[in-house]
């Protein structure tokens, strides 16, 4: 990603309506699909500024990697400890068959080889280990947001479970999130680009205007998992290893 993004995601990811809601959408998940044991053991591929840790923690004990080395000292601060840097999908020097839960969130959009990065991710769960992704959803939604994130992709429903499916896990579930913000994100992008202004800036909304995004964002976690969701801004998908 560009150093600004890093930056944006540093200053804003305890505060922006996104990063706060993702993570009460992904922790419902977690609690309700990886049926994790008390003494879990939790991976995060790509932990960026770590905001996401605190949060896994919860669930047991977190091992993370990141790549940038800025974003990887903010991680270790907020872990507490040293944070791997192997890509993927290498990871070398992450142990085979350890992990009781994998989380790649806004991840795998990054990889040229996604579904090498899916075998290796298998091989790093113990049987019966969860792997859950998210992933931008839509390709005719790229953006200069997609530009300056270095996404090589985004992703169908159909594509996302192809993905899975083609990998040794087995899918479990998979779906769209951020969808009641949905239309109100189509026409946000769709006016952009008319002015002229598709410059890719994450900006921290007028505090009731970001409370208001948040409150209806987290919303979904009563519904993602539960019932198929409409379209959304986001794919997520759950699997196990066999």
């Amino acid at each position: 990603m560009e150093r600004v993004v890093y930056q944006q995601m540093a200053e804003l990811d305890e505060r922006h309506w996104w990063y706060r809601a993702r993570r009460e959408i992904i922790a419902d998940l977690i609690r309700r699909e990886a049926k994790l044991p008390a003494d879990a053991r939790i991976l995060e591929i790509g932990s960026g500024t770590g905001h996401n840790l605190p949060m896994l923690s919860g669930f047991g004990h977190v091992d993370a990697l990141e790549l940038d080395e800025e974003a990887r000292a903010l991680s270790e601060k907020r872990l507490g400890r040293k944070v791997m840097s192997s890509p993927l999908p290498e990871l070398a020097g992450v142990p085979d068959k350890d992990y009781d839960l994998i989380g790649a969130f806004d991840v795998i959009e990054h990889i040229d080889d996604d579904m090498a990065a899916i075998a290796s991710i298998a091989t790093k769960l113990k049987r019966g280990g969860r792997f859950i992704m998210t992933v931008p959803a839509h390709q005719w939604m790229w953006t200069a947001h997609d530009v300056a994130n270095h996404h090589k992709r985004r992703y169908s429903k159909r594509a996302l479970r192809q993905l899975i499916e083609g990998s040794p896990l087995k899918l479990e579930r998979v779906g769209y999130f951020n969808s009641l913000l949905f239309p109100l994100a189509v026409a946000e992008r769709t006016a952009s680009k008319l002015r002229g202004n598709d410059n890719g800036d994450v900006n921290l909304p007028p505090k009731i205007l970001n409370s208001a995004l948040e409150t209806v964002f987290a919303a979904e976690r009563h519904l993602v998992g539960r019932i198929p969701m409409p379209p959304g801004l986001s794919l997520f998908a759950v699997a196990a290893a066999r």
